[in-house]
């Protein structure tokens, strides 16, 4: 007789975590959207404009990137600026390879003409944070050492802009493009420079529930069950909400001032759960003095923009969509 291992936790179809310790992303939601959290494998001939491939930057830890590569005419020498992408999924679920992020990330390489990685990052439970942090930092390490000749990598050696470094960040990987920032602050990034962080729809969040936690309605990219289990498995031990990975805002995170900040566009959506704590971390930005741009999306939810079926079938996603791509270009285009 097979015995079956006890479950301690589920999350919204998106995860199952086991007493043994052991963890299940099968995703059980619709199946029609269930091509969205499948990978697309790496292809390095272009295809509608951008070639991707996926590389490993630390054996010891077996750390992966992807990176996307929009077509350069053979005359072109013009350098392109890099965007090193982090990924949502509350810090416990999805892959730098799901075809949501593959088809936004492929339109805006060939919106913004830049080079973007994307990193594979460590899960919760399995590897709480700031696991996720310090992978991130790695990232950037590893381009500091193609940037110095320390290593190499021809997509980024040949073609990129190494003084033009952005970070970018969808939902808790927003989080990260803040952590990392001012992380970045405190360094010499000797022969590459961080000239910019885009944060959208980031998971700025704290331990008293907000207005819009409790008032607007739930969506498929987030629940309030996603917001609460997927930050108790991925926040260190006995921390609650109010930690400064998750509430860079509040009294608990170091102030707001004293951090060395580049340009930031923060981009949140009017119908998101978490658009409350978000304009509480935007007004906090502006009064320490951050030189903070803020674009909201009316009408839409939390993580719109990644959401294909609804591009199609909405006309207000669809519309919001090309407007975020517009000024997530422009934003690149000016820093």
């Amino acid at each position: 007789m097979i015995s079956q291992k006890k479950l301690l936790h589920e999350v919204s179809g998106w995860l199952k975590v086991f007493e043994d310790g052991s963890t299940d992303r099968t995703w059980t939601g619709p199946s029609e959207v269930k091509f969205m959290v499948e990978p697309v494998q790496p292809h390095e001939e272009f295809i509608n404009g951008v070639a991707t491939r996926d590389v490993v930057v630390d054996k010891d830890s077996g750390l992966q990137l992807r990176i996307y590569l929009p077509e350069i005419k053979p005359r072109d020498e013009i350098k392109l600026p890099i965007i090193l992408h982090f990924h949502g999924g509350g810090f416990c679920i999805s892959r730098a390879d799901w075809y949501m992020y593959y088809h936004m990330y492929t339109n805006l390489a060939r919106s913004a003409k830049a080079i973007f990685v994307s990193v594979y990052l460590r899960l919760a439970p399995e590897h709480r944070l700031p696991a996720a942090i310090d992978d991130g930092w790695a990232a950037l390490l590893w381009l500091q050492s193609l940037a110095q000749g320390d290593l190499y990598e021809p997509w980024l050696v040949d073609h990129a802009d190494f003084n033009r470094v952005i970070l970018l960040g969808d939902s808790t990987g927003g989080n990260i493009v803040h952590e990392l920032a001012a992380r970045a602050g405190k360094v010499d990034l000797n022969h590459m420079r961080l000239t910019g962080g885009i944060l959208i729809h980031p998971g700025f969040v704290r331990s008293t529930r907000s207005r819009s936690e409790l008032e607007q309605p739930e969506s498929p990219m987030l629940t309030l069950d996603m917001v609460d289990k997927f930050l108790s498995l991925a926040l260190p031990m006995g921390s609650s909400k109010d930690h400064p990975i998750t509430c860079p805002m509040g009294s608990g995170a170091p102030d707001l001032d004293t951090l060395k900040l580049p340009p930031f566009l923060l981009c949140i959506a009017e119908m998101d759960m978490i658009v409350d704590t978000e304009i509480e971390y935007y007004e906090a930005m502006k009064k320490a003095e951050k030189d903070v741009e803020l674009l909201i999306s009316p009408g839409v939810a939390h993580s719109f923009y990644l959401n294909k079926i609804a591009i199609e079938m909405d006309p207000q996603t669809a519309s919001q969509t090309e407007i975020l791509i517009s000024r997530i270009t422009e934003f690149i285009s000016k820093h």
